[in-house]
């Protein structure tokens, strides 16, 4: 994690060094050219590697674009996307405009911030790949609004995330559906609460998700940060947190490492709330038995964040066209529905469902929610995420308090 942060540095210092552009290039070519060129391409996917369920996903669609396009899909496994990331940076800088080792890339937030403003992406593209025309953009507009930089065409909805409670109901009769509610039930239930140490990505999350509902100016979170007025926008998360650390598990002197150290919590009835980005996270890990069956989830009454990510291009990618053609097939309908089946992956669809052909909504109708799953009525508002330049900032700033238990 300590690298992506220095990736992302690294990347707002070489703004000032490169020529900032939105693309490299936008694409020219018709769709029919674009796929006929794919064909016999060998497509290197970076892309997080760290759950089975995904990179069997993954594997899925390696074998259907190999039988419907030609094309060889090779999935590169990361643990941080700011690798990838600075691999299309330095290839950049020494030169290297054609021939580059990674030809897609599963992105969004401060990665995708960071390469739009350093031209390293081809495009814009996405208009020409026809399944984007299914994408609800009106409907979610995280999808063409990346963590509040609009994407200009430069990467590909794949897949949405929102922010969602998990609790044990054979501890919690009726669970806090506010922010100030669950102080109060962790004030009253000492160590039964807690959130995994910044900066791991969901602990960050747990972060924004308190300041999104706390901040008296929500308008100055979809701005870069402004280093003079930061403190005074985020003091009510640090009063927040204040108050909570010493009511948390350990004391708030220890932090689970991750997402799966807080389900182990979880599942091993240590604490009694854990959360997720993915709405499905919960039924998944009961099936995979991580979690009794007595887990389910929630969302708070004012909203939750959610944010969508995306299938991006760099600029100088080997297979160009057979990457198009790859984020093409993966928001297709038959790809989503499959990524949406809990049993797969539990990943929510990009796609308006309502405007889809009749045997595309049966299908989605038909999949099953899981049993501790809310529908997406229930899922509520959307909050928008912050400016991608607040992450780096809240991260310093809860080490420097927090930290090695302060």
């Amino acid at each position: 994690m300590i690298l992506r942060r220095l990736a992302v540095l690294f990347f707002f210092v070489a703004a000032t060094l490169f020529p900032a552009g939105r693309g490299e290039a936008a694409e020219t070519r018709t769709w029919d050219e674009i796929v006929a060129k794919a064909s016999g391409q060998t497509v290197h996917f970076n892309a997080w590697g760290g759950d089975e369920q995904i990179n069997g996903h993954i594997a899925w669609a390696a074998e259907r674009v190999r039988a419907l396009h030609g094309i060889d899909l090779v999935q590169v496994k990361l643990s941080d996307t700011a690798d990838a990331v600075s691999r299309v940076l330095a290839e950049k800088a020494a030169g290297r405009t054609d021939g580059g080792s990674i030809d897609l890339v599963w992105i969004n937030g401060e990665n995708f911030a960071a390469m739009k403003a350093n031209g390293l992406l081809h495009g814009p593209w996405v208009d020409k790949a026809p399944n984007f025309a299914l994408v609800d953009v009106a409907g979610k507009p995280t999808t063409v609004n990346d963590f509040s930089v609009p994407t200009d065409g430069l990467e590909a909805p794949w897949g949405m995330a929102q922010f969602t409670m998990m609790y044990d109901t054979a501890y919690v009769d009726a669970p806090p559906r506010t922010a100030p509610a669950l102080l109060d039930w962790a004030q009253a239930n000492p160590g039964r609460v807690a959130y995994p140490q910044p900066p791991d990505f969901l602990g960050t999350a747990f972060l924004k998700q308190v300041l999104v509902l706390r901040v008296a100016t929500p308008a100055a979170l979809a701005e870069p940060v402004d280093e003079a007025a930061a403190q005074a926008v985020t003091a009510p998360l640090w009063a927040y947190l204040d108050t909570l650390h010493p009511h948390l598990w350990r004391d708030g002197r220890a932090f689970p490492k991750d997402a799966g150290a807080l389900r182990r919590l979880l599942g091993d009835g240590e604490i009694s709330f854990a959360f997720d980005f993915n709405p499905a996270r919960a039924s998944a890990a009961i099936e995979a038995g991580e979690l009794p069956d007595t887990v389910r989830t929630y969302v708070f009454d004012r909203g939750s964040l959610g944010n969508t990510h995306f299938l991006a291009v760099p600029f100088n990618a080997s297979a160009r066209e057979g990457a198009m053609v790859v984020a093409d097939f993966l928001m297709s309908p038959e790809a989503q529905i499959r990524k949406q089946d809990p049993r797969v992956w539990g990943d929510f669809t990009v796609l308006d469902v309502a405007a889809l052909p009749k045997a595309d909504r049966d299908a989605f109708a038909a999949l099953p929610l899981g049993v501790a799953t809310l529908s997406p009525e229930e899922l509520g508002p959307v909050l928008p995420e912050p400016h991608p330049s607040w992450v780096s900032w809240l991260e310093s700033e809860w080490e420097r308090r927090y930290a090695a238990g302060k």
